[in-house]
């Protein structure tokens, strides 16, 4: 149980409240808990109304695009979701930070959205609160960690095969084939995105790393450092002939100091 309860690292939050770190994950998930405030005061019209299937588009609903997240009912499985979004998004956020994190959520959003709205051109389906972006968060945990130990030992890697075909399985149940392509395809967008922002690094076949500065070619940083000796050696040469023209000792202090720095420069060379 210690492997599937690991000591949190400390992400750098956006900022406090009191003792409370508010970072990407908490202040997502302090919105959802709005919603469910405003699912309550107006007695579920509110959820009914930013929910978003693509059927809706052609009537120029084209604020669901974006509110669908917060389309939420209060019950126990919406709070589980949630509680699973904090405890697994939390972990990923003190790894990448709190602005990659919300670059993966927005990620997240934005190829869950694509791939309803594609798959919603044959196929009836929706998005319908913070339920299938805490899956897909849940899914990248695990493909970070997949021997990591969930209850009686489990590994993380077997738990996301099953809650998969669970997916599947209840789609083809209930003749929904919308999700059997949906899916897939979320999956490979968000694999995309999550790599993107510094995770899945175990998978160097899946593209979209973060790109590296490239490193100065040693040529160009000797010719550099040639440049600076030839400086430093012309300036040295033009004291000296203030020497030879006049006595040490009347030369500048800031002379005598600039002095003492090229010829300690250069025999450092």
């Amino acid at each position: 149980m210690s492997s599937f309860f690991p000591a949190r690292g400390s992400a750098d939050p956006w900022f406090r409240l009191g003792r409370l770190e508010v970072g990407t994950t908490v202040a997502v998930a302090a919105t959802v808990v709005m919603s469910w405030i405003a699912w309550v005061v107006f007695s579920g019209g509110l959820g009914a109304a930013l929910g978003y299937y693509p059927a809706v588009l052609g009537s120029g609903q084209v604020w669901r695009l974006v509110t669908w997240p917060w389309a939420n009912q209060l019950g126990l499985w919406p709070v589980l979701n949630l509680f699973l979004f904090w405890y697994f998004g939390s972990e990923l956020e003190a790894t990448i930070g709190r602005v990659k994190m919300a670059w993966l959520l927005v990620g997240i959003w934005a190829s869950l959205t694509a791939a309803v709205s594609l798959v919603g051109l044959a196929f009836d389906g929706g998005l319908f609160g913070i339920g299938m972006i805490q899956f897909m968060v849940l899914l990248i945990w695990i493909a970070e960690y997949p021997t990591r130990r969930f209850f009686l030992a489990i590994p993380a890697w077997v738990v996301g095969l099953v809650l998969v075909a669970l997916e599947v399985f209840e789609a083809l149940g209930y003749r929904d084939f919308a999700p059997l392509f949906s899916l897939p395809l979320s999956l490979v967008l968000v694999a995309l995105i999550g790599r993107r922002v510094g995770l899945l690094t175990g998978y160097p076949w899946i593209p979209g790393a973060p790109g590296r500065r490239r490193p100065r070619p040693a040529k160009q940083r000797s010719d550099r450092g040639q440049q600076r000796g030839m400086s430093d050696r012309a300036r040295l040469d033009e004291l000296l002939d203030r020497i030879n023209e006049t006595r040490l000792h009347r030369r500048s202090e800031a002379e005598k100091r600039e002095l003492k720095k090229l010829s300690e420069r250069l025999r450092g060379r």
